[in-house]
């Protein structure tokens, strides 16, 4: 049996929400913290269930530092603006030892890759929408010439 198909019957044989409870408590002890969805999800054991199951196959699979993941999932919250998301990453981050300068670098580099999304969205809208300028066009022959 494959380590998958025994977690599945241990949720099976302890019920949803007794593991919901161990869980969430294991969730605590290791963040400093349970996130507010995921309280919020308790409610509905089927899809928290999943969730987890989804978020640490994830977590469990990866081969990089939980450090490093708490870091980039820091700069993935702050990209898509969602303070509360940041929050919870950046003080998990640090309880694994993000230094405020490895914090402060991938806030920095999540603003410099969203600017770039803003960009790049706009500009092929405006390049599908807008007509385009004449003058500008000739002006770049002209710098072809010289």
């Amino acid at each position: 049996m494959s380590e998958f198909e025994q977690l599945l019957k241990d949720i099976a044989e302890r019920g949803s929400a007794s593991t919901i409870d161990s869980w969430l408590q294991t969730i605590e002890k290791n963040y400093g913290q349970v996130p507010y969805i995921f309280q919020q999800m308790a409610e509905n054991p089927s899809a928290l269930i999943s969730h987890l199951l989804y978020r640490n196959e994830v977590e469990h699979t990866s081969s990089l530092d939980p450090k490093v993941i708490e870091l980039i999932s820091i700069a993935a919250a702050a990209a898509l603006r969602c303070p509360h998301c940041t929050r919870f990453h950046m003080k998990s981050a640090q309880k694994m030892g993000a230094t405020r300068n490895e914090i402060l670098e991938v806030i920095l580099i999540a603003g410099l890759m969203a600017n770039a999304a803003v960009l790049a969205t706009s500009y092929r809208v405006a390049d599908e929408h807008l007509e385009k300028c004449s003058a500008c066009e000739i002006g770049s022959h002209a710098n072809k010439l010289s």
